[in-house]
C-alpha cells in the first residue's frame, strides 16, 4: 500500500483516536517505515530518547491474552504502582472539565449509559486488546531522562500518528498501558531501566463502528493562548 496524497493540515484534522479496527494486517514494511520516519521528530540536543517496541501477529495475540488473563477481577483504573500517573491528582480545572466532557461524549457514541458500571469497565479493558488493532506498539523512555525528554517522546508520538494518516491508517495513543506496566514488563522483556510511556494501536479503522465517527472537541484559542503584540481579530 502506497502513501495517500494528504497534506499536513488534512493529516492533523483527520487524526482521531480509533477504538475499533478492521481485521486486516498492516504491511510490515509500512510499520518499519513509520517507526523510522517518525524519528525525524524534533528532540532537544538531538537526543532522540524514544524507544519503540512493536508487536504484531502471534506475539501480539499472546501479549493480549496474557494481559487479559491478569486482569479478570481487577479494574486497571484503580491499580497502583504503574510507571507514571496518567493524570494529575487531583485533576484541576479546566482539565477536569475537558476530561469529563470527553468521557461523556465518547460513552454516548458507544451507547454505554453513565450508570452502566460493567459496560464502562468492559470498554476500558478493550484498551488492553489495542482495540483489535493488528499492530500494537509501546513507547518507552530511560528512567534517567527528565521532562525535556518526555516532551521529545510526545513529539515522536505525534509525528508517528500523523505519518500513519499518510498511509490511510488510524491510531490510538494509549496512556492506559502505563497503569499495567508491572504486568506488561515481564511479558515483553522490558528492563526496569525503561519506563513505559504509552501504547499505540495501529491499523485500518472500521468505518461502520459509531465510536470511530466520534471526534473530540478542542478548547477555543482564547482559553489556552496568550497573544502578545498581535492585532485583535
Amino acid at each position: 500500500m502506497g502513501p495517500v496524497v494528504m497534506d499536513v493540515f488534512e493529516a492533523v484534522e483527520s487524526r482521531a483516536s480509533c477504538r475499533a479496527f478492521l481485521d486486516r494486517p498492516v504491511d510490515a514494511a509500512v510499520v518499519r517505515d513509520l517507526i523510522g520516519r517518525a524519528a525525524r521528530a524534533a528532540s532537544s540536543g538531538n537526543l532522540q530518547p524514544w524507544l519503540v517496541h512493536a508487536f504484531t501477529g502471534e506475539p501480539l495475540r499472546a501479549l493480549v491474552r496474557q494481559v487479559g488473563a491478569a486482569l479478570p477481577d481487577v479494574d486497571p483504573r484503580e491499580l497502583a504502582g504503574g510507571d507514571h500517573p496518567v493524570y494529575p491528582e487531583p485533576l484541576f480545572e479546566p482539565l477536569r472539565r475537558r476530561r469529563l466532557e470527553n468521557g461523556l461524549a465518547m460513552y454516548r457514541a458507544l451507547g454505554i449509559a453513565r450508570d452502566d458500571v460493567a459496560g464502562r469497565r468492559d470498554q476500558f479493558l478493550r484498551n488492553y486488546t489495542f482495540f483489535g488493532a493488528p499492530v500494537g506498539l509501546f513507547l518507552t523512555l530511560d528512567r534517567r531522562c527528565g521532562p525535556g525528554q518526555w516532551a521529545d517522546v510526545g513529539g515522536y508520538l505525534a509525528t508517528f500518528m500523523l505519518l500513519a494518516r499518510g498511509h490511510g491508517l488510524a491510531t490510538c495513543a494509549q496512556a492506559s498501558w502505563a497503569r499495567v506496566a508491572p504486568i506488561v514488563r515481564p511479558l515483553i522483556g522490558l528492563p526496569d531501566t525503561e519506563l513505559l510511556v504509552c501504547g499505540i494501536a495501529l491499523g485500518h479503522p472500521d468505518p461502520d463502528v459509531p465510536v470511530n465517527r466520534f471526534h473530540t472537541e478542542r478548547a477555543p484559542l482564547a482559553e489556552f493562548a496568550r497573544l502578545h503584540g498581535f492585532p485583535p481579530e
